[in-house]
């Protein structure tokens, strides 16, 4: 119930909080008491009957049970104290006190209908009052709460006379509007189509950075560290946060995912996903990761900000998640996508009331744990343009469909420019890309080159750093020299040339490789007949010079294994010297020793202890009352607090001593039932109810 009520707009609120109030009543009357016109409350109220809030009883409409605790003074509602009287005794009270008082009451009301009782008395005449605070209260216009406390509650049929018998002063079904401005929808288009194509093809140089050099997690969790965020900011020319937005998209749609590399250590990498992805079109590709960012509950604005506790918020934490993201991120773009064609939401304030026009679509959405709906909606505006679901302020014609529900691939394949399979070799050493580029020439051409500056023509450097690192990858220079030749549809100038073949020429002249142990003997003969041994093919042995000889082997695995070739190795010491150490002995702990006698009286006198405990258990549990369900007990008291009727509340008190008494409940709160016991007003813990029934006239 509690998430139905989250999901009602401020209209839905008033209208369902004016039943509560009037209590049985019929849809005329109710419309009289809702400040709206009459189609909009009406439909407001059918809404309501659908979401089983509302229903017909034989007096009239009615909330469901639970409604009015849960409600609480949503719109000037009921709240939970008693008035002694009707809607005729409220205004005879509300004429009687001073203008002064009148204008404090009027102040409780707008602030929401609750204020500190501070130092006036509750529990006086209407000759003794002091003051319009004690006036109010000795005239049953302001009521303190039976559980005690400071707080004062204004009644809603108080409320209710105050206004003229309505609910809310101000329209109830008036939402804020949203400020907009005049834009092209062709320019909207065309420019989110851009953006969409960048998305695109940051994700994939991302993951072929990734996929050759997968960065680790955070020490203790699974989060990106800073560094390696920067380094892909970098790496793609974007700003950090956009750099965050990408890592998050992709975690989401499944393009990425935590592994293992060689050496166990869990890092970021790419799925096999992404190689079924690359080989969809542009606009696939770009529906793919639009509609994951839609769906995840993940908050990328929060990466760089700083927690409760000062700690900064990396990217891909696990905890970084809200439950209402998502639909608040709908919520927004919905406000967009609803804007007349040909306007966009105004700058400046056009955010500013998109958070105000979402305060009036859900009222009760809960805040999430890390952020505000200001924070959320700001966000939400954000990262859509920089996906390319939308620009300038407004949605794009695909980004509309997309949030429908519908195939938003044709439309933006249309805005989409085609892609090119070749560039133009310059002879400053770079490369420029007279449009998009084919995937397979764009990704093999980053492998080569360095991006340089983005737009409509991409710039790609060439550089020793560039060249080597395709050498890195395998390539040689021939095959380099045959690519370049094929990509440009201008002649390789001489300088690229030169280029390639320099850093060939110094590539490889320092080689590193990898060895567990060395062998060095004076004598070459030794290790000319170790390595011509057959049974030395396992040992991964390699002279590296006459009298050394390096081996893959452990040295643990090493030694045993050159002594059973017949050899008498020894360890050689860092600086050279022979070193031998004697073994110490090894010993295992020795197990007690147990008689099969011992154990077999040790097992029975175990068994008599186990079971004279579980008797005892079952004494004590069989000589307690049965409580009543907890559920049965919450429906009693709500239908007898809904029709005003006694129950019979069988209870037990601080001293465990049991009891019954008959009780008026008047409202059910934070673990308490406030109730009339006779003239006066007491409080039961719901913890120590153990049964409830209703009371028999």
């Amino acid at each position: 119930m509690q998430h139905a009520l989250d999901d009602l707009n401020h209209l839905e609120l008033v209208v369902l909080d004016a039943v509560v109030l009037a209590n049985q009543t019929t849809k005329a009357h109710l419309s009289s008491m809702v400040n709206a016109e009459v189609d909009a409350s009406t439909r407001a109220l059918s809404h309501l009957e659908a979401r089983c809030l509302v229903w017909h009883s034989l007096g009239g409409l009615r909330a469901v049970t639970g409604v009015s605790a849960l409600l609480g003074r949503s719109g000037g509602g009921s709240g939970l104290q008693p008035f002694t009287g009707d809607h005729d005794d409220a205004v005879r009270r509300l004429a009687a006190v001073s203008p002064e008082a009148r204008a404090m009451l009027e102040a409780v009301d707008a602030g929401g209908g609750q204020a500190s009782s501070a130092r006036a008395r509750t529990d006086i005449s209407v000759a003794e009052a002091a003051g319009p605070a004690e006036e109010l209260i000795a005239h049953g216009l302001l009521i303190a709460s039976p559980s005690g406390g400071e707080m004062l509650t204004l009644p809603g049929e108080v409320g209710l006379a105050l206004r003229g018998g309505v609910t809310t002063r101000a329209a109830a079904d008036v939402a804020p509007p949203l400020p907009t401005s005049e834009r092209a929808s062709s320019l909207v288009d065309r420019a989110a189509a851009g953006a969409a194509f960048e998305v695109v093809r940051n994700l994939e140089l991302l993951h072929d950075a990734w996929g050759s050099t997968p960065p680790r997690t955070l020490r203790g969790g699974a989060g990106l560290t800073v560094r390696d965020l920067r380094a892909s900011a970098e790496r793609l020319h974007v700003s950090e946060s956009v750099a965050a937005l990408l890592v998050e998209v992709a975690w989401a749609s499944g393009l990425l995912a935590q592994s293992a590399d060689e050496e166990g250590d869990p890092c970021w990498m790419p799925t096999d996903l992404f190689d079924q992805w690359l080989q969809q079109p542009m606009a696939s590709r770009w529906a793919h990761v639009a509609g994951a960012w839609l769906a995840t509950p993940r908050i990328p604005g929060l990466v760089g900000e700083r927690d409760v506790a000062g700690k900064t918020w990396n990217a891909l934490a696990p905890e970084m998640a809200g439950a209402t993201v998502a639909e608040t991120r709908r919520l927004t773009l919905g406000l967009l996508a609803d804007l007349p064609a040909g306007e966009v939401l105004a700058a400046g304030t056009g955010p500013a009331a998109v958070v105000a026009r979402l305060s009036w679509e859900r009222p009760r959405r809960p805040r999430t744990r890390t952020e505000s709906r200001e924070s959320l909606v700001a966000w939400a505006l954000s990262e859509a343009e920089t996906l390319g679901l939308g620009a300038f302020g407004g949605l794009a014609t695909y980004g509309r469909t997309l949030l429908a529900g519908e195939d938003a691939v044709a439309v933006l394949a249309e805005l989409l420019p085609a892609p090119v399979d070749h560039v133009l070799l310059q002879g400053d050493l770079t490369a420029v890309a007279p449009g998009p580029l084919e995937p397979t020439l764009g990704r093999t051409l980053a492998v080569v080159a360095t991006v340089e500056s983005h737009g409509g023509a991409t710039v790609y450097r060439f550089t020793k750093e560039s060249v080597r690192r395709a050498m890195d990858r395998g390539w040689t220079a021939a095959e380099i020299h045959a690519f370049l030749a094929v990509a440009s549809r201008t002649p390789v100038p001489q300088a690229l040339t030169y280029l390639v073949d320099d850093t060939a020429r110094t590539f490889g002249t320092v080689r590193v490789g990898f060895a567990a142990a060395y062998l060095r003997s004076d004598d070459e003969t030794a290790l000319a007949e170790l390595l011509a041994h057959p049974a030395a093919d396992s040992l991964g042995l390699r002279r590296l010079a006459p009298t050394v000889v390096v081996s893959t082997v452990a040295l643990d695995s090493l030694l045993p294994r050159l002594r059973e070739l017949g050899l008498a190795p020894v360890v050689e010491a860092p600086d050279g010297s022979v070193h031998v150490a004697r073994p110490d002995a090894k010993r295992a702990k020795a197990r007690a020793r147990r008689t099969p006698a011992a154990d077999e009286a040790q097992v029975t006198a175990r068994a008599r202890a186990v079971a004279t405990k579980i008797k005892a258990g079952d004494e004590v549990a069989d000589s307690r009352p049965r409580p009543a369900e907890p559920a049965t007990t919450m429906a009693i008291l709500h239908e007898a607090i809904d029709a005003g009727e006694p129950v019979v509340l069988s209870y037990v008190d601080g001293r465990g001593v049991g009891g019954e008494a008959r009780v008026e409940p008047l409202g059910v709160d934070g673990g308490f039932l406030e109730a009339r016991v006779g003239d006066d007003l007491r409080t039961f813990a719901l913890s120590r109810v153990r049964s409830v029934r209703p009371s028999q006239p």
